[in-house]
Order: C-alpha cells, then structure tokens, then sequence
C-alpha cells in the first residue's frame, strides 16, 4: 500500500531559538518530499522567526498571520492542508525520528482508526533530558461507554499537538475552532475526533516536549495573569465540547463523564482566584479523589477525610494557598504513615534521567 499524502503544520510565535530544529526535525523523517508537505503558521511573532523559516523555502511553506493564539493559527493552516493525514507540531518541540512512520503505520493498518498519538520525552531549554512521560501500553480508544470516556479522558493528554497525527477528513469536520482557545486548541480537536473515530495511544515517546520560560502552555499558581488565563481557556472548552460532542452523536452521561477532570481543573484554578463557598471546594476536591484513586485503604481514608475537613473549614483561597505551600515544601512525604492507594489513571512510566537519550 502507498503512504498516504501528509501535511504537516507548525504552529509558531516568537520560537527564534527552536523553529529551525523544529522543522529539521519533521523534514529528516522517513517520508519523501513527494509524500509529505510543511507548513509553518507564524502566530504575528516579532523576532527572527520569519527569517529562519523562509531559509527552507520551497521544502517549508510559510504563512503569517496577525497574534491571535493557537485557534486562530490552526484556523488559518488547516484549511491550507492537503493531504489525506495531518500531523502537528509546536514550534518549541521536535519530533524523534520515526514518528511520522509509527503513526502512519498505525492508521494504514487500522482504517476504522482515525488519530494516533504517543509519549514524549521532557527537556530543559538546553535540550537536557529532564524526564520521559508514556503509557504502560498500547491503547485503543473510543467513546461508546462512560468508562472508556473517563479512560479517554485521562489518556487524552498524548493526543495533543505535537503528538496527534489525524485523518484530515476528520480535521474538516471539526472546524472552526473557537478562537477564544487562545492555548489549548489542541484539546478541541483531540476530545471530539474518538466521537468520530477511535484513537490508538502508543507506549513509546516521540517527540521532545521543552519546558522554558515562554512556553504558553506552562502557568504557575503564582502567576495570576497565565492562571486567568487557563481558566478562560477551559471554561470555553467546557462550554463548547458537549454541544458539539452531543452534534455527533454523543452521550449525556459519556459527555459529563469524559469532560469531568476538565470541569474539576477549572474549578480548582476559579476558587483560587476568585474564591467562592467551602462546598465547592469540597465538591471539587472529592470529585477529584473519586476519580483519581481506586483501593483505597482505611488509613488513606482517614487522611482524604482530614482534607475534606479542611475544604469545610478554610476559605477556598485559604485552603489552596495552604495546598501550594504543601506542594512547594515536598510535605507530601510526611502522609508516608497513610500509604499510597493505587491510582484509577493509567500507570505513566516518568524515567530518571539516567535512561533518557536524545
């Protein structure tokens, strides 16, 4: 069978630094210019971006646009595809050679698959390993039932931009995207394409994911402006994913069962901002232990029932504050004396430093 036809975008703004390894990286892939195109979507960047994207003309073709965020990018880039199979790329990461071949053959073997993502090895700004996030295996994923919605769910994160390569049919069918999705646009297109076709998630990292001070992605609690901005980001999602979710076909139970840890996050960071009553964050807090933790011991138990308890007698902002420091301090080492109960997520395998390469 011949590969099919692959267009390739990547999305950039002001990635001077890493543009260029970027697309060395998608262009050393194991595919033939015949076979695959580029394009870099330039989000309006101000530095020397342009410059170093248009030194790959004609192998790269590169569009820019006004700053306008994620959506806005892929707006603009996706209807400029025109292969059978997209696959994205940030412009701060890089593939591991073999990636586009690994996700290609996984579509080309399975017709009724429509995406296909994967693990990633994490890097500081130098390119130095800083650790190596995969599932414990190989999965297929759909939304047919609450329980492989909510496995979805916590899966879903290896379907995201640099990760996902995805039928273009499917692409069509999911746009526009809304541009209120200033980051995280990704998370549209990866929560409403198993509606329309399953999703395979692979045990192995392909591609790096850098950590460095201009990620957008990134936000800290002590950031407000980036943690106001997260939290508009997943209000959109969580107000537009389940009308479109419901248009193909999709549960109410599946929808509110996929979409949970989402609403439980968003809570999280609007209590922390804003404030609001104890039982919210009681609510929130025990949705989350719910879903999280399975097996869990009578000494465990006790410890969640003191952190309830805390939630009923702290103000939302008192008590995460109070979570922070925890967090920030490395207390958590001090419940050793509860035990650890086992995890409802799919074990995720973070390697030492040690076994990591380039």
């Amino acid at each position: 069978m011949s590969r099919p036809f692959v267009s390739v975008l990547i999305d950039t703004y002001n990635h001077e630094h890493f543009i260029e390894q970027a697309i060395v990286s998608v262009l050393e892939q194991d595919v033939s210019p015949a076979e695959m195109e580029v394009i870099v979507v330039d989000d309006g960047s101000t530095d020397n971006t342009s410059a170093i994207v248009r030194k790959f003309a004609p192998r790269v073709r590169y569009l820019f646009k006004n700053n306008g965020g994620q959506a806005s990018a892929f707006n603009a880039g996706i209807p400029e595809m025109r292969g059978e199979i997209a696959s994205f790329l940030d412009g701060d990461d890089w593939w591991a050679p073999g990636k586009l071949r690994a996700a290609l053959e996984q579509l080309e073997k399975f017709p009724g698959v429509g995406s296909v993502g994967h693990g990633q090895y994490e890097v500081y700004p130098d390119n130095r390993p800083c650790g190596m996030v995969v599932p414990d295996k190989i999965y297929r994923l759909h939304l047919a039932d609450p329980a492989s919605a909510l496995l979805f769910a916590h899966l879903a994160g290896f379907l995201g931009t640099s990760k996902i390569t995805i039928r273009k049919a499917l692409l069509d069918r999911i746009l526009p995207i809304p541009e209120e999705l200033v980051i995280e646009a990704d998370e549209y297109i990866f929560t409403l394409a198993p509606a329309l076709a399953d999703a395979i998630v692979l045990d192995r990292p392909l591609f790096y994911y850098r950590f460095h001070r201009g990620n957008l992605f990134q936000f800290a609690a002590n950031d407000p402006v980036r943690f106001r901005r997260k939290y508009n980001v997943l209000a959109a999602l969580l107000r537009t994913l389940p009308l479109r979710l419901a248009e193909f076909g999709v549960s109410p139970e599946v929808i509110r069962k996929m979409l949970e840890p989402r609403w439980a996050e968003a809570e999280r960071i609007r209590l922390s901002l804003d404030g609001g009553w104890p039982w919210q964050t009681f609510r929130v807090e025990r949705a989350s232990y719910r879903m999280s933790y399975k097996d869990v011991g009578l000494r465990y138990r006790a410890f969640q029932a003191i952190v309830l308890g805390l939630t009923l007698a702290l103000p939302p902002r008192t008590f995460y504050r109070l979570r922070q420091w925890y967090t920030a301090k490395g207390l958590r080492r001090l419940r050793g004396w509860a035990g650890e109960p086992a995890s409802a997520i799919p074990v995720i395998e973070q390697r030492p430093r040690a076994e990591l390469g380039r």
